[in-house]
């Protein structure tokens, strides 16, 4: 009942014109931020910090926060319309939600898309609000150990469950790794592979590598295979909305444990990225058809929106409670917190009760306003469809370019995503997986940094990832995973023989 109460005065606190306004600002921003390539949501709030240093710290929270729903919920926009995800974490969401688009579906992938990001996004809240002493405490026993199963189950749960040749995909995911360790090492300041460029001291950027391969591999694809989308796919009205809320009900437990999946990742903090195409994979494996993954089904669009919500809203639980930051978003709010004096911990929730609650309703608030605001305004990007793709191409590429070229503010970003794309071409041409590749890229450093962590801290003993049964189950349940195909093939022989 204590929650229930401190819950209502924050709603209290967040209805008031001025914050309304800032949510419905923030949530507009964050749309706009997700669907442009390359900027992000931790990008958009760094971006945009400085502009809430005059504002009461309960305003800018809501907003900047609002900024990161409004990321999350444009990132599937451009990957599902166009096969460019506007986010790392809506990578997953291309593999069925482009090709929907392409049947003439883009109304029900987006409806569904949104919804079930919404849906994640709740359930994360409801986690914030009812059991943040309980995680907080759980999220203290995580070391390097801990992160680096988690990190190995995301990537063993990709080569046991994925479609593709495990050799394909291991061959993939260790082009991954080798690009993820270009550039500086962290743990002894070494340079690796840089081959006398300096440009390439800070490594590959996971979102110019991401807007390459797919952006502009998808582009040379269609060019030279000719595209034309359907005029039908372009509308997006309440009877498809409507039609679409029909068929969710179906997926519940997808949806359930998508959330499940989402909240895990963004507590420990495993991040929203990881989380989507864990959650994929998992759908794809308890399919009663996992055929009809990669071709169009509305489940491969549920599963990966629903969790990396949960995860991006459930990763400021650990950084409200602990100054732990869950996601490079929840670590750029972090800062703002401690430049408007307030130190994360505990003691906020009893020093400063206005400013937490107000921020947890806002959650509340700010999922819902985004979801009436993309159902309404996604029209305008459903237009575009009907725009001549020999227009739409160029128009593409600029956008991506552009992107490309304000991570870093480099023009050599502009040409590293130009051969990300060749590279995307290629691997298409080969029916070779690039999932595994991106996943390599964006968690092969950090991998990396909790194994050798790991090892220090062991003297080197591979037993450190058993020893204790936390980090014991996530291990033992990541080696399942990396040889399920061949367990499989055990079980049935064994069935065979039993029946013969």
């Amino acid at each position: 009942m204590e929650e229930l109460n401190a819950l209502f005065h924050g709603f209290a606190v967040v209805i008031t014109p001025y914050n309304l306004m800032m949510m419905f600002i923030g949530i507009g921003l964050g749309v706009l931020i997700g669907v442009l390539p390359g900027l992000g949501g931790a990008n958009g709030v760094a971006i945009l910090l400085p502009l809430t240093f005059t504002m009461a710290p309960t305003s800018a929270i809501i907003m900047l926060s609002c900024i990161y729903w409004g990321a999350l919920f444009g990132g599937a926009i451009t990957s599902i319309l166009f096969n460019i995800p506007g986010e790392p974490w809506s990578v997953a969401t291309t593999f069925d939600g482009h090709p929907m688009a392409k049947q003439g579906k883009s109304g029900e992938a987006l409806t569904a898309a949104f919804t079930s990001s919404f849906v994640g996004a709740f359930v994360a809240v409801l986690l914030v609000t009812f059991l943040s002493p309980v995680v907080a405490r759980f999220a203290l026993k995580f070391g390097p150990p801990e992160f680096f199963a988690i990190q190995m189950l995301t990537f063993c749960s990709f080569v046991g469950m994925g479609k593709e040749p495990p050799l394909k995909t291991i061959s993939a995911m260790m082009l991954g790794f080798a690009l993820a360790a270009v550039g500086l090492d962290t743990m002894t300041g070494q340079l690796r592979m840089t081959f006398g460029w300096m440009e390439l001291l800070r490594g590959f950027d996971f979102l110019i590598a991401v807007i390459g391969l797919f952006g502009i591999g998808e582009i040379l694809l269609t060019m030279e295979e000719g595209l034309a989308f359907k005029g039908e796919s372009a509308r997006l009205n309440m009877q498809v909305v409507l039609q679409t809320w029909k068929k969710l009900p179906k997926y519940w437990v997808t949806s359930v444990r998508s959330s499940m999946v989402g909240c895990w990742m963004g507590v420990t903090p495993g991040g929203a990225t990881p989380a989507s195409f864990m959650s994929y994979g998992l759908a794809k494996r308890f399919s009663r058809d996992p055929e009809k993954f990669g071709r169009g089904t509305i489940e491969g669009v549920i599963a990966p929106e629903t969790a990396a919500h949960a995860a991006g809203t459930s990763a400021l639980l650990p950084m409200l409670t602990l100054g732990i930051p869950g996601s490079p978003t929840a670590a750029v709010l972090l800062g703002g917190l401690m430049i408007w004096g307030l130190q994360p911990g505990p003691m906020l929730f009893v020093e400063q009760k206005d400013f937490v609650w107000g921020l947890i309703a806002s959650m509340y608030l700010g999922n819902i306003v985004g979801l009436i605001v993309v159902l309404t305004t996604v029209p305008l990007f459903a237009a575009v469809l009907r725009i001549p793709f020999s227009i739409i191409a160029p128009v593409i590429i600029a956008i991506c370019a552009v992107g490309a070229y304000t991570v870093h503010n480099a023009m050599l970003d502009v040409y590293v995503m130009m051969l990300f794309g060749v590279i995307g071409y290629v691997f298409k041409k080969l029916n070779y997986p690039m999932a595994p590749l991106v996943l390599a890229l964006v968690l092969g450093d950090m991998a990396e940094t909790a194994f050798r962590q790991s090892m220090l801290v062991s003297h080197g003993n591979l037993g450190v990832f058993w020893s204790n049964p936390l980090v014991g189950s996530i291990a033992t349940l990541a080696l399942v995973m990396l040889f399920w195909p061949l367990l499989a093939r055990g079980l049935q022989a064994l069935k065979g023989a039993k029946a013969a």
